[in-house]
């Protein structure tokens, strides 16, 4: 209960009680439980005193000193607390809804639980502040200054973050549904802003703030730079990404069902377990993505306005739109489909001409020829690297002469795919045991062209050579 004479000499005025402070200044002041509602009270001396569960609300503490004052549990809603000092104060679980705090100093400030929903806080002092489990729904928070700020399990739904400073942030498990965190504003917001500080508005900085676990469903997240931010476990359902820079961003385990990542950049970016489900990813942009055991159901891959083409791989999304609507792609594909021949043999000093030789020819018929160094791939399996290139060639020309590696190669291939295999052997040579084998088993394995020399072999490269791959590859194609 308030102390009764303490109420006696407030209810005589702010310039009284000022002054009675000023000659008291050691005796601790008790208003707890008072009711000030709709009372005039600017400039008001209470700091350090007794407030909790107090009654402010509609109340005029403008200018007031209220710094060390424990407000816990107290009434502010719609209270006009501009240019207010709450330094240090205790408003753990305080209503301040729809209070004016315009320029207000809330540094160190305990606000834990307290309810500040459609509160502005614009030009308001947050350095330090303790924002736990704080309700801020629909919060004007543009442009602010909040580096390190802890907001964990806080309601932030519509909340408005243009420009703010989030940097190092804490925003561990806290609802974000349908707030604005994004750097597109309109005209007239632009013009609200530039009056405020930071001088960078028109750039959010999440930089090593915590996400996880947050709820940011609906959330605009548009053109934002959040890349390396923790969104692990978070909910981004239906969220707008579109054009942001989620590189080396963490999104394990994260629900982003029907997200907009449509010309949003992914590189290196974490989706481990994630749900992908619907999402929009048009002009999407993806480079090693981690997306082991992520949901990729129905990625819609073209614009709102064109009829709708899905696919349920995200690292193949991009490609699939570009073979669709470029020409300049689909003519790679067909080169690569028609004009690819692999070439297989040793590279040693000896050998090493002849191939390139050959390349050198195959160039003069339209082909792309592709060497294949057996010794130099060591970040993936030596067979998985001769299939893939098999797989992306019109026929390969096999050069048995020194079978150093040949077997590997050919055993990797031949077996499994339907490429034509177009043996040559240097005369007085000749072809490796198991080699035979093939001739008998698979058709698609030309019989061995045996050629005299070098300006030989390449004197009847395309008669001897590429005519027989050619018609096989023909044949293939018609099964």
């Amino acid at each position: 209960m308030p102390n009764q004479k303490h109420l006696d000499i407030l209810k005589q005025g702010v310039e009284v009680w000022n002054a009675w402070r000023q000659n008291h200044p050691d005796e601790s002041v008790d208003l707890s439980k008072a009711q000030f509602l709709f009372a005039k009270l600017p400039g008001i001396d209470l700091s350090k005193a007794n407030l909790s569960k107090v009654h402010f609300d509609f109340t005029n503490l403008s200018g007031a000193n209220l710094s060390g004052a424990n407000l816990n549990g107290a009434g502010l809603s719609n209270a006009g607390l501009y240019h207010t000092n709450l330094v240090g104060a205790n408003l753990e679980g305080a209503d301040l809804e729809g209070a004016e705090l315009s320029g207000a100093n809330l540094s160190g400030t305990d606000l834990s639980r307290a309810n500040l929903r459609h509160v502005s806080l614009s030009q308001v002092n947050l350095n330090g502040a303790k924002l736990w489990e704080v309700n801020l729904s629909e919060a004007n928070l543009s442009g602010r200054d909040l580096q390190g700020i802890d907001l964990r399990g806080s309601d932030l739904t519509r909340a408005d973050f243009h420009g703010a400073n989030l940097r190092g942030a804490n925003l561990h498990g806290t609802d974000l549904r349908s707030a604005k965190l994004s750097k597109n504003l309109s005209h007239m917001e632009r013009e609200e802003l530039n009056e405020l500080e930071p001088s960078d508005w028109d750039e959010i900085n999440l930089d090593a703030a915590d996400l996880s676990g947050a709820d940011l469903s609906n959330a605009f997240l548009n053109e934002v730079n959040i890349s390396g931010i923790n969104f692990s476990g978070a909910n981004l359902s239906g969220a707008d990404l579109s054009g942001a820079n989620l590189n080396a961003s963490d999104f394990s385990g994260a629900n982003l069902r029907g997200a907009n990542l449509n010309n949003a950049i992914l590189v290196e970016t974490i989706l481990e377990k994630a749900d992908l489900t619907g999402c929009s990813v048009y002009g999407i942009s993806v480079w090693n993505a981690q997306l082991n055991n992520a949901i990729q159901s129905s990625l819609i891959v073209t614009r709102p306005n064109e009829p709708t083409i899905t696919v349920d791989n995200l690292a193949v999304a991009q490609f699939i739109y570009l073979l669709l609507n470029n020409e300049n792609i689909r003519s790679v594909i067909d080169t690569i489909t028609y004009k690819t021949v692999l070439i297989l043999g040793s590279f040693s000093k000896d050998r090493m001409p002849v191939l390139e030789a050959i390349r050198k020819e195959l160039r003069e018929y339209n082909y792309l020829p592709v060497l294949f160094d057996f010794e130099k791939p060591s970040s993936r399996s030596l067979t998985e690297t001769v299939r893939t290139l098999a797989h992306l060639s019109r026929f390969i020309i096999a050069d048995l002469t020194d079978p150093s590696s040949i077997p590997h190669e050919l055993q990797a291939i031949i077996p499994t795919l339907a490429i034509p295999v177009q043996p040559v052997l240097l005369e007085g040579k000749e072809e490796y045991a198991m080699f035979v084998d093939f001739l008998k088993t698979y058709d698609w394995v030309l019989p061995v062209y045996y050629y005299i020399d070098q300006a030989n072999l390449l004197t009847t490269l395309k008669e001897f050579v590429i005519e027989p791959a050619e018609r096989k590859a023909q044949q293939l194609a018609q099964r």
